[in-house]
């Protein structure tokens, strides 16, 4: 989630000065038909057909740059989301090493190239990769500029900011590969079965409110999302509103405050699994101020998808769409 990190950064800075804390409140009523339970088994799908690289091949690199790829014997994805497509599209046993992001079961042996997020140049280049997949927020800048330096092609690609990017990502990895037939394919399939997800909503008069928290208990980071967050497209996909860009938030990331949330007034509260559990599971995000008095902390409702594939835009996305779909309808969706 290397787009996250870096809206977030402003964010926590503000938030940790101001020292929130995740007290006070009350408890709200048992727990009504929503769940917090992952989008899927977290593991990835990939194609029945494995395809072979047909290299090299010279593409345009996010970062305004023309990359040759000679080889795909060692692949380094430094993303979970990057790293997602390559094991989807079939490569998976070409990928040599992890970003702390991927967290999909296949990806769950292979040696970490990151340290709390950053990249370690050493990591990278002592595994002698002839492929670096990268994000645009991939950082710091100096192990991105060693790794170029020790001639490793890089290739960046745009961020994901919603359903209208997962096509668009595939198909620059792939492309990279030298399998763009294989790309056209994913494409197909992930937009077909993000299509099937949404023709499944149920009717509703209404459209739920849906506020995007971002929290980690343990250090005192407690964020609304607004514009730019990234959860929007899921949460409009869904048949839902994502009620802090409704409310006027304009910031990609606010610290929750009573009045925010009053304003949000969501129906339903979206949560990274690990945030949820950060501060004690339902019981202690209603004490968090202001959540409890919101009709989302008075039915305790509830949607929890996984860290690593929430926001990621990539093969699993119509398991993420249709998780919250379930957990915001409930027996409706039947």
């Amino acid at each position: 989630m290397p787009r996250l990190r870096t809206r977030l950064a402003g964010a926590l800075l503000t938030v940790l000065a101001l020292t929130l804390t995740g007290c006070g409140g009350t408890g709200g009523s048992a727990a009504t038909a929503s769940s917090t339970t992952a989008a899927a088994a977290n593991r990835v799908e990939p194609l029945t057909d494995t395809p072979e690289p047909q290299l090299p091949v010279t593409v345009g690199s996010a970062d305004g740059k023309k990359v040759t790829v000679r080889g795909a014997r060692r692949i380094v994805p430094l993303s979970g989301s990057l790293s997602e497509i390559v094991f989807t599209l079939g490569l998976g046993d070409r990928v040599v090493a992890r970003d702390i992001t991927a967290t999909f079961q296949q990806a769950a042996k292979l040696p970490l190239v990151t340290r709390n997020h950053d990249v370690s140049a050493e990591s990278v280049l002592s595994l002698k990769p002839d492929l670096v997949l990268a994000e645009k927020t991939t950082g710091p800048s100096e192990a991105m500029g060693q790794i170029r330096a020790a001639g490793v092609p890089v290739l960046v690609v745009d961020p994901a900011q919603g359903l209208a990017d997962v096509g668009p990502r595939i198909r620059a990895v792939a492309d990279a590969l030298g399998v763009s037939a294989a790309g056209k394919e994913l494409t197909k399939r992930s937009e077909d079965r993000i299509a099937a997800v949404r023709k499944a909503i149920p009717a509703h008069k209404e459209k739920p409110r849906v506020a995007f928290l971002y929290l980690r208990g343990s250090a005192s980071v407690y964020l609304i999302g607004g514009k730019g967050s990234g959860a929007t497209s899921l949460l409009e996909a869904a048949g839902a509103v994502d009620a802090g860009a409704e409310s006027g938030l304009k910031q990609d990331f606010t610290a929750i405050t009573t009045e925010a949330l009053a304003k949000a007034a969501p129906d339903a509260i979206l949560l990274m699994t690990k945030g949820l559990e950060s501060v004690g599971g339902i019981d202690g995000l209603v004490k968090i101020p202001g959540v409890a008095q919101t009709p989302a902390g008075m039915d305790r409702r509830v949607v929890s998808i996984e860290d690593g594939v929430l926001l990621n835009y990539g093969p699993r996305t119509d398991q993420v769409l249709k998780s919250i779909v379930d957990q915001l309808y409930g027996d409706d969706t039947k």
